[in-house]
């Protein structure tokens, strides 16, 4: 359960055993209670109840004769909540965080995040929310351009030793695992190392940072395919050739650094310079930004933009200009209406 009662200072009962109860333990500690344990069933027979019990979590651990000591509780008042036992431990579970805001995690990621003894968090992942989602351990490996706070290899190792020492750890990962996230080579790391992995995938920023600003990545009679690349490195003269031919929409990833080379590429590869472009700044974040240009301006345009950033281009920008449009007029004549009506 997630906590949302003052607990401080508070009597709270944990009832299970400890490998089923560890997570819940760790929850209401968290959360400021003084915890007592009952681990079996049978040596609850008959114990006297801790004086001032304000709560009693009963772990779904499976073993049987819990049910006098809960009936107990029940008729002296004491409220029973029933939780949910820990999972097995020892496995890795790589979680897509989305682009930013807890709001667009998963039923799955929230259900991963609970169930964790260990969270290893990127910093594009919505790490600020993650006490509300977890009593787990929290360990920043968030990595910046140019800035490996803690390389790839060593997060992989990270992972499987904690799991191997018995944690449920969850590798929290802005966006999706898969997609430019390098999930494929932690989850190598883990199947080498005999640890049991699973993927969890998440919102890619790619769909959902366009989305935030109005822009479609595709629209009928339009843009019917769009193409995600990412901007950590220059592209190649062939690559902005077939992107160029390709045709649809180009959603570009933390494609600030390269914006200059991306731009003269392909207008160089056939491009038209008046193709609309966007640079979506911080999606889902406070200062959201989005700005709009075309081709042959952009690279002006942008001076002052920043990763994380989603670059989109394509006629679909126009579209989401329209609609601003449409929905700005609405908005006047609505104003227009209430003005006139209170006069």
């Amino acid at each position: 359960m997630q906590l949302s009662i003052d607990l401080t200072g508070r009597d709270v009962l944990v009832t299970g055993t400890p490998a089923a109860a560890r997570q819940a333990v760790r929850r209401y500690k968290a959360a400021g209670a003084v915890v007592h344990r009952l681990t079996s069933p049978y040596n609850a027979q008959g114990a006297p109840l801790p004086k001032g019990l304000f709560l009693v979590a009963a772990v779904e651990d499976g073993q049987p004769g819990w049910a006098g000591l809960l009936d107990r509780c029940r008729d002296a008042g004491i409220p029973v909540a029933a939780e949910p036992a820990a999972g097995a431990a020892g496995h890795v579970t790589l979680v897509g965080g989305g682009p930013g805001t807890s709001d667009l995690l998963t039923v799955a990621a929230v259900k991963a995040l609970r169930d964790a003894d260990v969270v290893f968090y990127d910093r594009l992942a919505p790490y600020q929310e993650l006490p509300l989602l977890t009593s787990a351990e929290l360990v920043d490996v968030g990595k910046k351009p140019g800035h490996h706070k803690v390389s790839q290899s060593d997060i992989e190792k990270l992972m499987v030793e904690s799991a191997l020492a018995g944690n449920n750890v969850v590798r929290l990962k802005g966006g999706d695992p898969y997609v430019f996230g390098r999930g494929g080579e932690e989850v190598a790391a883990c199947v080498a190392a005999g640890v049991p992995v699973q993927v969890v995938s998440g919102v890619t920023s790619a769909i959902s940072v366009p989305a935030a600003a109005g822009i479609p990545v595709t629209h009928r009679e339009v843009s019917h395919m769009f193409t995600v690349v990412s901007g950590h490195a220059p592209l190649t003269e062939k690559e902005h050739h077939h992107l160029a031919g390709l045709g649809g929409t180009i959603v570009v990833l933390m494609g600030i650094g390269t914006l200059h080379q991306l731009a003269a590429g392909l207008r160089r590869a056939g491009m038209r310079p008046d193709m609309p472009m966007a640079v979506v700044e911080r999606g889902y974040r406070p200062g959201q930004r989005t700005t709009i240009a075309d081709l042959g301006t952009i690279t002006s345009a942008a001076a002052g933009c920043s990763n994380p950033a989603v670059l989109v281009i394509g006629e679909v920008v126009r579209v989401a200009e329209a609609n601003q449009q449409h929905a700005g007029a609405a908005a006047d004549l609505d104003r227009l209406a209430a003005s006139l009506l209170g006069s």
